[in-house]
């Protein structure tokens, strides 16, 4: 008779146990995708913004560096750009260390010849 409560016992706290396991299970889930929501997708998304405004940059532009350089680019190389800074003073910089276009030189008007 003891037997048989010590197992009905053993049963009950085996069936506890894995209740606790998922009552701790399921805020770690909801905390987990609150951070993905506030934290990680927003920094990808920007990442990919920044990814696709390096490949677009061309001839002409108007950037800003992330070490804070203001320049126009005059060439555009496969991993490369060379900024002209100042009269006469070009650079030649990673394309990753673009940080932003200032501003985009409109498309010249054809000429008429």
């Amino acid at each position: 008779m003891s037997h048989q409560i010590f197992s009905i016992l053993a049963q009950g706290s085996a069936a506890a146990g894995q209740g606790s396991m998922l009552n701790m299970l399921v805020p770690m889930i909801c905390i987990f995708a609150i951070f993905y929501f506030l934290a990680i997708r927003p920094q990808s998304q920007r990442q990919k913004q920044l990814d696709a405004l390096i490949k677009s940059v061309k001839t002409g532009d108007k950037i800003i560096t992330s070490s804070g350089i203001h320049g126009m680019v005059s060439n555009v190389k496969e991993t490369t750009i060379i900024v002209k800074i100042a009269d006469n003073v070009k650079i030649e910089l990673e394309k990753s260390s673009v940080a932003s276009v200032a501003k985009r030189d409109e498309a010249l008007p054809a000429s008429t010849s």
